[in-house]
């Protein structure tokens, strides 16, 4: 990594493309070269479900001599759509660095940059600048979360980290110091941006409760397939009044739940139903108290409520995924599910309904599909953007 002008010098340099075949682990993914499948490192912690994609091309960094780590290669973009999108979270601040000596950050023309890595207190921060000839703490954060349209969020998993730098931030500035946060989004297509109130809503308050304290700005980049930035720097704007409106707990969710062995299951009036092995998604809905809903859904209880309640026990992989919003959605959601799925389970979890079933299965992992994860994005990201234009 280099901290030139990103606009004329890359940020990469000497780099091989792959295919994305899998993630074995969090910071490490499979990929297929031209000399065979390779293990390559992933500097990024995010769930990253809408870029590691089968079939998605990667690039790739060659360790240097005398580089750290057990493995030769680094992850540092995926594309979309054909253009490379950042997932090098290391490289993130050589990125600020760059835009704020340039005088690219709407809102921080005026100030000059002093160091990286500042401690204060307990806490340490990205950068110390200096505005108006006063300390300004800046904190800076990575954003990969894009939907098909123009909006984008941030966390893509839940980060107690985060949160905890807004706090101190916030403190901070009331004792105060000025202070801030950035959100670079690597994707030249966002116009607007939100906390992920779906993924961490924890985080999302906080966001909201911090507006008073911080400048908080959000810009959008775009990489060229060189790795040098092309001149557009946009500011995002943030949509506060769709924030307080749909980051409310409540909502729909999905339960995905992984079937290792096929099983037939008494499911109360139901009966005894057989279910082959694979995975099944399941439609709900929580007026209230969602997050306490999916909590329910993660352990294991002897109350049998719903008919889920007797199919997750044979599962050995449950993954909850929440959509909050305003509006009900369940059964458009079921709806928009069973069109893609391979089989509807009749009946299954839709007994107050006119469904068919919100039960569905799947044969594979549908988070590794693009047309579940499109569903998901429209209806946890785009279909917020018609109110927004």
């Amino acid at each position: 990594m280099r901290d030139p002008s990103l606009f004329d010098t890359p940020l990469f340099t000497g780099l091989r493309k792959g295919v994305f075949i899998g993630r074995p682990n969090r910071f490490v993914i499979q990929c297929a070269t031209e000399e065979g499948v390779l293990d390559a490192y992933l500097p990024n912690p995010g769930r990253l479900w809408e870029l590691l994609l089968p079939g998605r091309i990667v690039y790739l960094e060659k360790k240097r001599p005398g580089g750290a780590g057990a493995l030769n290669h680094t992850a540092v973009a995926v594309e979309r759509e054909g253009i490379p999108l950042l997932l090098h979270t290391h490289a993130n601040n050589t990125v600020a660095a760059a835009l704020l000596r340039q005088k690219r950050i709407p809102g921080l023309e005026e100030t000059t940059l002093i160091r990286a890595e500042v401690k204060m207190g307990n806490s340490r921060f990205d950068f110390l600048l200096e505005r108006d000839g006063k300390p300004f703490y800046l904190e800076v954060k990575s954003c990969t979360l894009v939907g098909n349209g123009s909006i984008a969020m941030f966390p893509d998993a839940v980060t107690a980290r985060g949160k905890r730098h807004l706090e101190e931030l916030s403190a901070l500035n009331r004792r105060g110091t000025a202070c801030g946060v950035l959100f670079l989004i690597h994707w030249p297509k966002a116009r607007f941006f939100l906390p992920d109130y779906h993924t961490d809503p924890a985080f999302a308050r906080t966001f909201a409760e911090c507006r008073e304290d911080l400048l908080i700005k959000a810009v959008a980049l775009s990489w060229r397939s060189d790795f040098t930035l092309a001149p557009g720097v946009r500011e995002a704007v943030i949509p506060w009044e769709t924030l307080a409106k749909e980051a409310k707990d409540s909502g729909c969710y999905f339960l995905l739940l992984h079937l290792p062995r096929a099983v037939t299951v008494p499911v109360g009036s139901l009966g005894a139903l057989p279910f082959s092995a694979g995975y099944y998604l399941y439609v709900g809905s929580a007026r209230r108290a969602l997050a306490k809903r999916l909590e329910r859904h993660l352990r294991n209880q002897s109350t049998r409520h719903w008919h889920i309640d007797y199919l997750k026990v044979h599962a050995d992989r449950r993954v909850a995924i929440p959509i909050r919003s305003s509006a009900p959605l369940e059964h458009a959601l079921a709806q928009a599910v069973r069109a893609i799925a391979d089989d509807t389970v009749e009946a299954f979890g839709a007994s107050d309904c006119d469904c068919p079933g919100h039960l569905f299965r799947f044969s594979e992992n549908p988070l590794q599909k693009q047309p579940f994860i499109d569903l998901l994005l429209q209806f946890r990201i785009d279909r917020l953007e018609p109110s927004l234009l």
